[in-house]
Parts: C-alpha cells; structure tokens; sequence
C-alpha cells in the first residue's frame, strides 16, 4: 500500500523493524483537557503530519469536539456511547495495526494501546486509567513528551531495546 507521507521506521532490537504510517491519538486527557487542546499540540501535529497520518478518537465528553477539530484542521472520529474500548481497538486494527502508534491515557484507551504496533500512555490531570497503563509500552509524563519521542524516534528505540 502506498501513502503520500514518509512514514517513521524504528528498528527495536529484541522487537523488530516497524514503518510508522499513523499516529492515532485519544482527545480528551491526551491532546486536550476541560475541552481544550493543551499548548503545543498543534504545532505537533503539524510537524508529524508530513511524516505520518493522525487520525484522532473521541467520545466527545465535553462536547467541545467541533471547535477542537476547526483548531486542528481536520475531523475527529466521533465514537458512540457503549463498546469505546472495542470501537477505538477496531478503528486502529482497521489501519493495520503494525502501522500504528497509539497515544491515550483513559479507560476506553486500553485496547488500541494494546493492538498498536506501540501504545503511549500520557499522564494526565485528568487522571490514567490503571488498566490502559499497564497495556502501553512506554508512559510519558505528558503529550508533549510523546511526540517528543516520535519526532526522535532513536528516543523508543533506546527505551523499547530488549
């Protein structure tokens, strides 16, 4: 399959060569909080979307997704109420899901980590879901540090080496 973005390879030792063609992130506790994207998050994604494609899911809780989609520049896959866990698992499965990096922090976070060829945790004031935690590869202090280590990518490479 082609796409029209560079991808990101990491080559793990111990866990093996892996071309990064999407990012999917959770909103709410992970790009933005209260409803609000949280500083820097723009700039980020900017940067990474000449090398990836960034799908964002959420379940919209605070009901503030239109204007955080007009402020990112494209829309957000809305999920509906019931099964989260298992629509945000499929939606990253459905991209092939050894193409993916998954960023999320909440309960309904847990299963696109796990299916992700690499699951971020970001901590969060709004709080980690103890579940989704444990089913990430690598937790970082908070989204900036996430894409941090996606923009570096030798940064997972020295922290995922077996």
């Amino acid at each position: 399959m082609y796409y029209n973005w560079l991808m990101i390879e990491l080559n793990i030792p111990g866990k093996g060569i892996f071309q990064i063609d999407f990012i999917v992130c959770d909103v709410n506790g992970t790009l933005a909080v209260d409803g609000k994207l949280l500083p820097g998050v723009i700039g980020a994604i900017q940067r990474l979307s000449d090398r990836v494609k960034i799908y964002t899911l959420t379940a919209n809780t605070h009901g503030k997704q239109e204007k955080i989609d007009l402020e990112l520049g494209f829309p957000s896959k809305i999920i509906q109420r019931g099964q989260e866990i298992d629509q945000k698992r499929s939606f990253v499965e459905n991209l092939d899901a050894n193409r993916v990096i998954a960023i999320g922090q909440g309960a309904n976070d847990a299963g696109m980590l796990e299916a992700s060829a690499i699951g971020i945790c970001v901590m969060s004031s709004e709080g980690v879901d103890v579940k989704t935690l444990l089913k990430a590869d690598v937790v970082v202090p908070d989204i900036q540090a996430a894409f941090s280590l996606i923009e570096n990518p030798l940064r997972l490479v020295a922290t995922l080496r077996k």
